[in-house]
């Protein structure tokens, strides 16, 4: 089904407005330069009703994201999750994955920007899961990308931007097209990033580590998993990684709000452990589970219900 040919509404700068008739010129700035922002967040079914997976905090990273561009959100934090729960509930869906964006108007065209109009958007729709129940449990197949991961001195590393994602893009492309199904990219000093779109962590000698966020996005839900890691007491190291300290692993895994917790068996044909889900991996994957469906109440200030 295409994305721009279904029913319900999408929330598009402070109304409602049907599916089919939420539209933007084609020369809207931000297709053309890819100065905008956004966030991908997740509702799930729990015994209350559907609910909003850390909300605030992924708001919260818009607005961040949005400040590091320069570009003023004319709506509040408030409103925006008001709008995030709307888009949920008036779509009637008990599961969904969100996508809020703040863009440039067609206003004018150039690299300078000038007073443009900037508009936001909340879409909401039905979406499983962004890797199979079996890659959950088995694990997935990783390629070392190529292609060199944002840094500092390229682009704005803490703003989840629009055009960032051209280098996600290439880069997982790529690791599909050699029979893998995730990439990882290095730093521009060759040391361990991040996913295409996911945080990674490694497993090793009772310890679990993963990379420092110089050329990394603060993963919302990396933070959960370095909560979950405090409630168990394992202790964590933030810091450096190499390839092939991954290689030699006793488990990896990725992080994200589409991919979840999703471990990994291969590292460019290396196997990773014991080549499947480790035992902390699994461990953390089913605290992550119990936490987005309402089932851990030390956590239930992470869930928002949508109901109006």
């Amino acid at each position: 089904m295409s994305m721009a040919d279904r029913d319900g509404v999408i929330w598009l700068d402070g109304e409602m407005v049907p599916w089919r008739e939420a539209k933007t010129h084609v020369l809207t700035h931000t297709l053309h330069y890819g100065l905008g922002c956004f966030e991908g967040v997740r509702a799930y079914s729990t015994a209350n009703g559907a609910a909003i997976f850390r909300l605030k905090d992924h708001t919260d990273r818009l607005f961040r994201s949005a400040h590091i561009l320069n570009m003023k959100i004319p709506f509040s934090k408030e409103e925006l999750n008001e709008a995030q729960c709307a888009a949920v509930w008036e779509n009637n869906l008990d599961e969904a994955y969100l996508r809020p964006m703040v863009f440039l108007g067609s206003e004018g065209m150039g690299l300078r920007a000038d007073n443009l109009k900037v508009h936001v958007m909340v879409a909401a729709w039905s979406w499983p899961s962004y890797m199979s129940p079996e890659a959950k449990e088995i694990g997935i197949k990783v390629r070392t990308s190529s292609y060199t991961r944002h840094h500092v001195n390229i682009t704005m590393c803490k703003a989840k931007a629009n055009g960032n994602y051209i280098n996600s893009m290439l880069a997982l492309n790529e690791a599909i097209a050699s029979g893998c199904e995730e990439a990882l990219l290095l730093d521009n000093e060759g040391y361990v990033a991040e996913g295409s779109g996911e945080n990674i962590f490694i497993m090793r000698n009772g310890v679990l580590h993963t990379p420092e966020l110089t050329s990394c996005l603060e993963g919302i839900t990396r933070q959960t998993i370095l909560d979950f890691a405090g409630d168990l007491g394992i202790p964590v190291k933030e810091r450096r990684i190499t390839r092939d300290e991954v290689y030699i692993a006793d488990e990896a895994f990725f992080t994200g709000t589409a991919a979840e917790v999703l471990p990994i068996r291969e590292l460019d044909g290396r196997v990773i452990g014991a080549g499947k889900r480790g035992p902390v991996t699994e461990k953390l994957q089913a605290m992550y589970f119990d936490a987005v469906k309402g089932k851990l109440p030390q956590h239930s200030d992470w869930l928002t219900s949508v109901k109006s």
